[in-house]
């Protein structure tokens, strides 16, 4: 028999640790990595890599440039319009973390929105962006 004592404890850990472990989880399955083709200066992704293996919808992907040590994070904003924004916060060069509909920096809580535009300093620029253009099949992420 369970004394109350470490009932409680127990109870407490199960309130707390179940809907934490459920939103890391989450979190962590939500990131996936575009395969891609760099080419003449751009990146090329095929808008297939939007859909998950359950034919739902992704709103962003990220991509590794060959040439840079950060991702770029290509975020859906709406049919055929995407942003393309270097995550690497404008502070002090931390790589930033995606969720949430929002950008964020882990090591001084800068937040930038979807769009790369500043919404929480200390950071006061907003985040690199690379112009997009797509066609029926693809995205193309230019570099230059």
């Amino acid at each position: 028999m369970m004394d109350r004592k470490k009932f409680v404890k127990t109870l407490g850990i199960c309130v707390v640790g179940i809907p934490l472990a459920s939103q890391v989880l989450q979190s962590c399955s939500s990131i996936y990595y575009a395969d891609t083709l760099e080419k003449g200066g751009k990146i090329i992704v095929e808008k297939s890599e939007f859909i998950n293996d359950k034919n739902k919808e992704r709103k962003y992907v990220l991509v590794t440039p060959q040439d840079t040590d950060f991702p770029i994070s290509l975020y859906k904003i709406e049919e055929d319009n995407y942003v393309a924004s270097l995550l690497k916060c404008t502070h002090r060069g931390c790589e930033l973390n995606v969720g949430g509909n929002i950008y964020s920096c882990p090591c001084h809580g800068s937040e930038f929105t979807t769009t790369g535009e500043v919404l929480e300093g200390p950071a006061e620029e907003q985040l690199k962006t690379f112009k997009t253009t797509t066609d029926d099949q693809n995205i193309y992420i230019y570099l230059n």
